[in-house]
Formats: structure tokens, C-alpha cells, sequence
């Protein structure tokens, strides 16, 4: 089924769009909650959530590409539930965000910019990527994908894709300063 067909059915309160969302997005999201949490009960948990979230929110939003509205929230609420988790054991994310830190901010985003600009920014950046930096980039980071997964994935080393994403930071750092988003 086309993603123009499940939002129009969710448009019109029909039930089966969740049940088509599962069956075509269903192993996506759970993968990529699965990524983030490294729990199975609780990336079914998130991916429930991501169902409700999305029945909540069309009508009235119509979003194109389904799967990035779809991914965006699942990965919203994985955070939210890693960091709720997190809190009440007082452990560190397992996210690879870390490796970015350098790239965005002395400080933290939140004191630097806007979350939605340095979104944008990095929109912007990826777009202007070729297709392989920008795939394993978006896998490490947006999906958590670990670097095995990424090897498998475009059929480069480890080394490689290592040096890949090293090159890429750095390239995000330039873009970003020049931008006047990050000072060095």
C-alpha cells in the first residue's frame, strides 16, 4: 500500500492504516527503537507509542515522507524513554551522539542555537553530502546503527567507514562555523 493511501485512511479515522503502518514500517521502527534502547520490551513499548503519536497527530498534519514522520517520532520517544531510563539509574546515553559533541557545541545546543536551525543546518549539510557519506552518517546517528550493521550495509571495512565518518564530523564542524551556528 502507498504512503498517500495510509495517510488518507488516517485522515479518515480508519483503523487499518495502523495496521497497514505495521506491516510496512513495523520492523523499521522497531529497529530503530531497538538501536536506541537495547531493550526489546521497551522498543515495543516506544513503537506502540509511535502508533498512538501518529494516530494523535494526522489530522491535522499530512506528512511527506511518511517514513521520516514515522521514524522521527519513534526515535523522539526512544530518546525520551533512554533518557527517563537513564535518569533513574544515573548511566550515561548509548546513543553514538557523543562523537558529535565537537562538531555543535562547547556547550550545550540549547545555550548555542535553536535546535530547529542547527536541524536545518544539518539538513542542509547532508543534502550537499554524496549519497554513501550521507547514508552512513544518517545510519550512526539518526538510527544508531552500530558500525557492523553500516559495514554490512554499503560494503565498506571497518576502517573505512571509520574514516568516513571522521571525514564527515570534520566536514560538519567546518560547515557549521562557517555557517556562524558553531564557534570554534
Amino acid at each position: 500500500m502507498h504512503d498517500s493511501e495510509i495517510i488518507t485512511m488516517l485522515w479518515n479515522r480508519q483503523q487499518r492504516a495502523l495496521s497497514e503502518i505495521t506491516l510496512k514500517y513495523g520492523r523499521l521502527l522497531f529497529s530503530l527503537c531497538e538501536n536506541i534502547l537495547h531493550c526489546k520490551e521497551d522498543s515495543r513499548e516506544c513503537v506502540n507509542d509511535t502508533y498512538l503519536a501518529v494516530w494523535n497527530r494526522i489530522p491535522p498534519e499530512k506528512p511527506d515522507p511518511l517514513t521520516a514522520f514515522l521514524c522521527r517520532i519513534a526515535r523522539n520517544i526512544s530518546i525520551k524513554k533512554l533518557r527517563d531510563r537513564n535518569a533513574l539509574k544515573r548511566q550515561a546515553e548509548t546513543l553514538p551522539i557523543h562523537e558529535l559533541e565537537y562538531c555543535i557545541a562547547g556547550t550545550s545546543v540549547e545555550d548555542k542555537v535553536d535546535a530547529k536551525v542547527l536541524g536545518k543546518k544539518i539538513d542542509e549539510f547532508l543534502s550537499s553530502m554524496d549519497e554513501e557519506s550521507r547514508v552512513i552518517f544518517v545510519r550512526r546517528y539518526f538510527f544508531g546503527d552500530d558500525i557492523e550493521t553500516i559495514m554490512s550495509l554499503v560494503g565498506m571495512s571497518e576502517s573505512n567507514v571509520y574514516k568516513r565518518l571522521s571525514r564527515t564530523r570534520k566536514k560538519l564542524k567546518a560547515y557549521l562555523e562557517k555557517e556562524g551556528v558553531f564557534d570554534a
